[in-house]
């Protein structure tokens, strides 16, 4: 018995098919009700966003009492006090509050989205992670390259995102509501081009507010995504953190293409 059950586990993490995946969307469905509800898409949303963020703001905290955190700021004697954090929390909660859950409460009332009895394919499931992550990082390159190269669109959308000086975690989602929106509409369309199965969905929802809140977070640690990624494909924090200091260099949210072909890249190790 024993060794047709780890026959079985052994094919089921195998599979091609939805098998591994199953386990996990089918304890999704069974809160169908909650996926459905129209507060879900908001609450998920921002509870995704702090849990993110909180390690950091943790880690901020315990610095004047542990020192060698230090050696992994790239800012070692910076630490975000409470009248930079505490305006940077509310303008979040106000915008989920005030705009982005009425956007989905409007989306909710169109009728709910089906949801498919079966898992997506572990390896889709990666893949079109990845090509959503790919389409995202083009996508706000030009963006963000466009609101700093035309003075009034930075000035009236994008410069507040800029107010801080040194990134904090908690600062990466201080930005105009246009900003806020601009991300979100890319976000959609993405998964939306390339038909994504709703698990797809929230997991690449997951991870591009996680790879956000660590580039703003000043922590660079050995297993930062920059460190795991070959080759220099990923930016990482010093990489974005650059951009807060110089404005006209490092555009992309994550990979470092499009700097390198359009001119743009400039690496934190040569500054």
């Amino acid at each position: 018995m024993s060794g047709r059950n780890a026959s079985d586990e052994l094919r089921v993490l195998c599979s091609p098919g939805p098998l591994f995946l199953q386990p996990l969307w089918d304890g999704l469905r069974a809160r169908e009700a909650l996926l459905q509800s129209p507060f879900f898409p908001a609450v998920f949303s921002i509870c995704t966003y702090l849990g993110c963020c909180l390690p950091f703001v943790l880690l901020d905290a315990l610095c004047p009492w542990v020192p060698a955190l230090r050696r992994y700021k790239i800012h070692p004697d910076f630490a975000p006090s409470a009248r930079q954090l505490l305006p940077c929390l509310a303008q979040t909660l106000y915008q989920h509050a005030v705009f982005v859950f009425p956007v989905t409460l409007l989306d909710w009332a169109r009728g709910p989205a089906p949801v498919p009895p079966e898992a997506p394919e572990l390896l889709q499931l990666a893949r079109h992670v990845g090509c959503c992550l790919l389409l995202f990082d083009a996508e706000f390159f030009a963006w963000h390259v466009l609101h700093h190269r035309v003075p009034w669109l930075y000035r009236t959308f994008h410069k507040v995102h800029h107010q801080n000086a040194a990134s904090f975690a908690l600062a990466t989602q201080y930005m105009s509501v246009w900003e806020l929106f601009s991300l979100g509409f890319f976000h959609l369309l993405n998964v939306t081009l390339l038909e994504c199965h709703p698990l797809t969905v929230l997991v690449f929802h997951v991870l591009n507010i996680w790879l956000s809140v660590e580039d703003h977070s000043g922590y660079d640690f050995p297993w930062s995504t920059h460190r795991l990624v070959p080759f220099g494909c990923y930016g990482g924090v010093e990489h974005h953190d650059l951009h807060h200091s110089q404005f006209n260099c490092n555009f992309a949210p994550y990979f470092t293409h499009w700097d390198k072909l359009l001119g743009t890249f400039r690496s934190p190790h040569a500054k």
